[in-house]
């Protein structure tokens, strides 16, 4: 399950011959991020496992499983910033439920970056997902007080 935005990402790597014209596609997504706030750069929505700086901060519109998901999020790291593109194309918009849903490793795996981003890379990616998943999980339960900053 992936969002149409996430569709249309898969679909541009498509055309992309190469892992450094992908590599580049997702340099461009992080720079058309919004920066985070300076304000919300704090522990609480710190990730930690990544090699570089990375910050989610949740919004959740609604209640329980069926509660809308989305998230800001910011990296020091440009390559990190477009994975968090990545991921925010992946999961904006869905479902509590459907958050809890998605098989991040295979989605993304359309995209190729498992073969191509390092170890601390990937490290990094996987806490990302991580993060968002036990946002979802605690928003779910309604717990997510003590996730938020």
């Amino acid at each position: 399950m992936a969002t149409k935005n996430f569709e249309n990402i898969v679909e541009d790597f498509e055309f992309l011959e190469d892992w450094e014209d992908r590599y580049r596609y997702v340099i461009e997504m992080g720079k058309k991020m919004p920066e985070l706030d300076e304000a919300l750069r704090v522990p609480a929505t710190k990730v930690n496992g990544c090699a570089s700086q990375v910050w989610i901060v949740p919004r959740i519109e609604g209640s329980g499983e069926e509660a809308v998901f989305d998230f800001d999020g910011d990296s020091d790291a440009m390559i990190v910033r477009g994975l968090i593109a990545s991921l925010h194309a992946l999961y904006s918009g869905l479902t509590i439920s459907d958050v809890l849903g998605v098989d991040a490793a295979k989605e993304l795996g359309r995209l190729g970056l498992d073969e191509h981003l390092s170890a601390q890379r990937s490290n990094g990616l996987t806490a990302m997902i991580a993060r968002i998943r036990a946002v979802a999980d605690a928003a779910k339960s309604g717990r997510l007080d003590n996730l938020e900053a």
